[in-house]
C-alpha cells in the first residue's frame, strides 16, 4: 500500500509548470518590451507633431512668451511638430535610440516644465510627466530589436 502524498508534492508538478510559462512570458516581456516602448513614445511623438502640423493654431497658447494669435507662435508650433515628427520616426525606426530619446526627454522636461508654470499640476502635465517618464526609460536601454542604426 502506498502512502498518499501530501497536499503540496500533489500540486509541485503543476507549479513547475506553471513558473516555466511565467519564466518564459517574463523573457519575452523583458527582450521585446525596449521595443514596445520606443515603438508606443515614436506613436505619441507622432501623434502630436502631426496634430501641430495640421492645426497649429489650437497649440500656439502654449507656446511661451508669444501672443497665441502671433504668426511667430504658428511657426513655432510648425517647427515643434516637425521636430516631433522626425523625433518619432527616429525612434520607430531605431535610428540612433538611446540619443534619440535622450533629445526627447529634454524636449518633454521643457513642456512639462513649461505647462506646470503656465497651468500648474494639470492632467495634462501630468500625461507629460509620463511620456517623459518613458523617454528617461528610452536613453538608458542598452537593447533593442529591430534597430536600423545604434
Amino acid at each position: 500500500m502506498s502512502t498518499p502524498r501530501p497536499a503540496a508534492a500533489a500540486r509541485a508538478p503543476r507549479a513547475v509548470a506553471r513558473s516555466g510559462w511565467l519564466t518564459a512570458a517574463t523573457e519575452i516581456a523583458a527582450a521585446w518590451a525596449p521595443t514596445a516602448g520606443r515603438v508606443l513614445l515614436g506613436l505619441v511623438l507622432a501623434w502630436f507633431g502631426y496634430h501641430e502640423l495640421v492645426q497649429p493654431a489650437l497649440w500656439t497658447g502654449y507656446v511661451p512668451g508669444f501672443n497665441a494669435t502671433s504668426t511667430a507662435a504658428v511657426i513655432l508650433v510648425l517647427a515643434h511638430g516637425w521636430a516631433l515628427l522626425v523625433l518619432a520616426v527616429a525612434l520607430i525606426a531605431g535610428i540612433w535610440v538611446r540619443g534619440t530619446a535622450a533629445v526627447v526627454a529634454l524636449l518633454l522636461a521643457q513642456i512639462v516644465i513649461w505647462l506646470t508654470i503656465k497651468a500648474g499640476l494639470s492632467d495634462l502635465t501630468l500625461r507629460d510627466v509620463g511620456v517623459l517618464g518613458l523617454s528617461l526609460c528610452m536613453t538608458g536601454t542598452a537593447e533593442q530589436r529591430f534597430v536600423l542604426a545604434s
